[in-house]
């Protein structure tokens, strides 16, 4: 069976994505370089575990518990928790203890487990409890918009805010779509063109260092070690 995951977008501006998924007959996964960071629960064998994974700016290969259940919350570019600064979470985690089927603790405080379908009230109850919180130049400079601050400022937020430079977030956006690209059959000389790649070798570096897979391999999908989460965008 592998790894099913399922995912759906989310009209909050403090949320990229929900998503869940189970595990079955599979050991490993080829974790996708991101640029959000998310918060995710998984149970196995009764019991549950949480914690904070950072953006990850390059693939790596990851343990999947067989025969678990999990639910992630993918956060907004932007958006991030004073307490538990993203900086520090690059390329790691942050485990939340004390965790069971019904509560969590979250800054010195109880808090029943959100779930697939209200993902978005829990991380509204995050935000008025000032556990997290956006920097609304970040979403307003990716979407194109003219910021009146200098562009060292910018770029000094950016990385406050999400760990990355703007390049590093781009580079990896980019990567992505062209994965989905390829999956969906694209020839690979259109993805070039496409996503504003210089040619196929800059496509194939690019894929290998934030998907770790080739076009070819993308193609044809290994079941024994499945992709994390790609998506359109």
């Amino acid at each position: 069976m592998g790894l099913e995951i399922e995912s759906r977008p989310s009209e909050l501006p403090y949320l990229e994505r929900v998503w869940r998924s189970c595990s079955e007959d599979v050991s490993a996964m080829m974790s996708v370089a991101t640029s959000h960071w998310e918060l995710v629960f998984w149970e196995r064998q009764g019991e549950v575990q949480a914690a904070v994974l950072g953006p990850e700016v390059r693939t790596t290969r990851a343990p999947v518990p067989g025969d678990a259940v999990f639910f992630g919350i993918s956060f907004a570019l932007g958006t991030s928790m004073p307490h538990i600064p993203v900086c520090r979470l690059v390329g790691g985690n942050a485990a939340i203890p004390d965790v069971t089927r019904r509560s969590l603790w979250l800054k010195g405080s109880a808090w029943h487990v959100p779930d697939f379908d209200n993902a978005e009230s829990f991380v509204l109850w995050m935000v008025r409890e000032g556990i997290v919180d956006l920097d609304p130049v970040v979403p307003a400079v990716l979407d194109g918009a003219a910021s009146d601050i200098s562009a060292r400022t910018v770029q000094r937020r950016f990385v406050a805010a999400t760990g990355q430079t703007q390049g590093v977030i781009r580079q990896i956006h980019r990567a992505r779509q062209a994965a989905v690209l390829i999956q969906e059959g694209m020839p690979a000389q259109e993805v070039v063109h496409q996503v504003g790649y210089f040619d196929q070798p800059h496509l194939a570096r690019s894929l290998k260092r934030y998907v770790g897979r080739t076009a070819t391999q993308l193609r044809a999908p290994d079941a024994a070690e499945p992709l994390s989460l790609l998506y359109k965008t």
